[in-house]
């Protein structure tokens, strides 16, 4: 049972005012509890988090490379079974740690089937380095990769379907979930860790410095990603999709005005070939998931 009022992530880190990830530390733990070993690759919560010799985090913690966090969980793992431990093992890393430099890793722990948690937070770009666009970035977006300009309309590709990646893997519990609804994220991460084998969990985690928002809007521009179709809060047990929330949707238009990345999109005037585009895209999330909650439900 998820306890609310565990708080096993410390203040007086270092985090940005609104930032997505360092909320989202928050859940996992309350939701995954004290009996907890943490393995985190480099990247925003790390950097926040510990800088040597603080540490924000009240459990067992270890830092790993980019590339290879889900190695050493499964290394952990490994260890805790052959010496009878029950801790639950959860990595948590970034996107850019999981979509792009951690694959390899990744798909070797969850193809040997280790009983371990991936959680990775998504706020769409590499943020602690420089905002450069990874293979989580949104279509359109702006990053200082993927610039947006008189030639470009910023990043060009479309995001990569982790989940279904590692659905594919043969995954127990495969989950997607936003900090803007915090008592489904908790509920999302005590399920993966009480589930046994190797379960991923990706969370919609917005960045106000990447993204180009007010910090105290953290939370509304989650729930826009929610209503407009863009993202998808779901689960697959098994391989098989077994919930998705369902939504009355709206345009896809106030969501991408809310956020600098994609102002280019509207000035001097919109580029209504682009929007079209990027509403395209939460059509085919609508279709997929059937999220659409009809006139007469």
């Amino acid at each position: 049972m998820v306890d609310k009022s565990l708080e096993l992530f410390d203040c007086g880190h270092r985090a940005c005012g609104g930032c997505g990830p360092a909320l989202l530390a928050r859940l996992i733990l309350k939701g995954a509890g004290e009996d907890t070993i943490i393995v985190a690759s480099t990247g925003c919560m790390e950097v926040f988090s510990t800088p040597y010799p603080e540490t924000a985090w009240k459990v067992p913690w270890i830092h790993s490379l980019f590339e290879n966090a889900a190695a050493v969980a499964s290394g952990v793992e490994a260890s805790l079974k052959h010496n009878n431990r029950t801790e639950k093992v959860i990595c948590i890393c970034g996107d850019g740690a999981t979509f792009d430099i951690g694959m390899l890793c990744i798909s070797g722990a969850f193809e040997r089937g280790h009983d371990i948690t991936y959680i990775c937070y998504d706020n769409e770009a590499y943020m602690n380095t420089g905002i450069q666009r990874s293979g989580a970035t949104p279509y359109d977006a702006s990053t200082t990769t993927s610039p947006a300009g008189r030639l470009s309309m910023g990043n060009s590709r479309p995001k990569k379907d982790l989940p279904q990646i590692l659905n594919a893997h043969g995954a127990s519990y495969v989950a997607t979930a936003s900090v803007a609804y915090p008592m489904d994220v908790m509920k999302k991460v005590e399920k993966a860790v009480n589930t046994p084998g190797a379960c991923y969990l990706q969370v919609h985690a917005p960045c106000s410095t990447g993204w180009g928002f007010d910090g105290s809007k953290t939370i509304e521009i989650g729930k826009q990603a929610i209503e407009c179709g863009l993202w998808v809060n779901y689960e697959m047990e098994n391989g098989e999709l077994t919930k998705a929330k369902k939504v009355r949707r709206v345009p896809v238009e106030g969501y991408l005005k809310a956020q600098k990345r994609f102002r280019h999109l509207f000035k001097p005037q919109p580029v209504t070939e682009e929007i079209a585009k990027i509403q395209a895209i939460a059509d085919a999330n609508a279709v997929k998931y059937g999220i659409d909650i009809q006139l007469n439900e």
